[in-house]
């Protein structure tokens, strides 16, 4: 009878509690539980299609104060012969090689830098709009405005409507790793907790500005810590205001820590290909109130990339034209947009290229260079 109530739940999309999420996660046979993740992909997005798109990681700078224990991209301010601030003539360079390759979205990512505040990211910003109008910019995760907001002396609302009128058109859910404090204080000691994180968030989705999440595992963290996560993500969505966009997609992806320090400072083990997809079935399954579920074939690859699309998930993320972060920390898989389109069809799937807010992408909309 227990079992029987979990399922009709799931099914019927409604919330679990923690006890019923252990019990899918542990007590029902392995491919019970991904043709489970399935079905609830299915009943949300009914056709066999699989989205993707092109976009590009620009990080402006590596500068970065918060000592995260699996980072090797990160420096201080004092190592000047590592440290980067990205010029705008660089940028132009990168922004053009996008729209050349079919894309429209840069991602603008880097460290907490002690010494730049809300000016320097409004003319950042303004400058890649001026440049180009039509380039989408997904830029600066919770973390990065947290700290921003602090910097300048500014509430968290004041920061984003300062970015959003800057030319910011989403925020990207960086920078969660584990929502756990107490996995925070070891992994990532000078990046904002918990409750920070949580508070760009539902701001934004008060504001009416569209945000993914993610989530990385796989290191110091509990099972518990990890269900936990889900359900602060699931909890949040449910409070986001009618008819704006909230979350709208969620990717999780096993730790890399290859040379990190939380490799040398802890024992880490390797996440087996029937976690990562168990991962990606109960999270489609707690967050059924999030429309898409992203596979990281960046750092699992593209075979199991193509398991975890049966498993719940329904769309393959970027080419990632750009990446830095995660692959200096082991990712190696590399994809193309011909690869990208062929891995879809061979899961059994129809590709379609779409945009950041799940729009299907028109390269007829895009405007000219100023």
């Amino acid at each position: 009878m227990k079992r029987e109530k979990i399922l009709r739940k799931v099914l019927d999309q409604q919330d679990i509690t923690l006890q019923e999420a252990f019990f899918l996660y542990d007590a029902i046979p392995v491919q019970e539980l991904l043709s489970l993740g399935n079905d609830i992909r299915f009943a949300k997005i009914p056709q066999s299609m699989v989205s993707w798109q092109i976009d590009r990681n620009i990080n402006y700078t590596n500068v970065c104060i918060s000592a995260c224990k699996f980072c090797n991209f990160h420096c201080t301010l004092s190592q000047k012969d590592r440290s980067f601030t990205t010029g705008i003539e660089e940028y132009k360079s990168k922004i053009d090689q996008l729209l050349e390759a079919g894309g429209n979205q840069v991602l603008l990512q880097g460290g907490l830098h002690p010494h730049y505040g809300i000016e320097f990211y409004e003319d950042l910003l303004k400058s890649l709009k001026e440049y180009c109008p039509s380039l989408k910019l997904n830029a600066l995760g919770p973390p990065e405005v947290s700290h921003i907001a602090k910097v300048s002396k500014l509430s968290i609302k004041e920061t984003l409507e300062r970015l959003r009128n800057a030319g910011l058109d989403s925020l990207p859910g960086a920078g969660a790793e584990i929502l756990s404090d107490r996995v925070r204080k070891l992994i990532s000691p000078g990046k904002p907790d918990t409750n920070s994180w949580l508070e760009v968030m539902e701001q934004a989705h008060k504001m009416g500005i569209g945000t993914t999440a993610t989530m990385v595992y796989g290191h110091i963290e509990t099972l518990e810590e990890r269900m936990r996560h889900l359900f602060l993500l699931r909890d949040l969505q449910h409070k986001k205001p009618s008819g704006v966009p909230g979350f709208t997609a969620f990717i999780a992806w096993p730790m890399q820590v290859k040379g990190t320090l939380l490799e040398k400072t802890f024992p880490i083990g390797t996440i087996s290909a029937v976690e990562h997809l168990k991962m990606i079935a109960i999270s489609r399954i707690i967050l059924y109130n999030i429309p898409h579920i992203q596979v990281s074939w960046l750092t699992i690859g593209k075979e199991l990339a193509k398991i975890a699309l049966h498993s719940g998930a329904d769309d393959m993320g970027s080419i990632m034209m750009e990446e830095n972060v995660v692959s200096s920390a082991g990712a190696n898989h590399r994809i193309n947009k011909e690869k990208m389109v062929k891995t879809i069809k061979e899961a059994g799937f129809v590709p379609w290229q779409r945009n950041q807010d799940y729009s299907p992408y028109n390269p007829g909309l895009q405007e000219g260079l100023s």
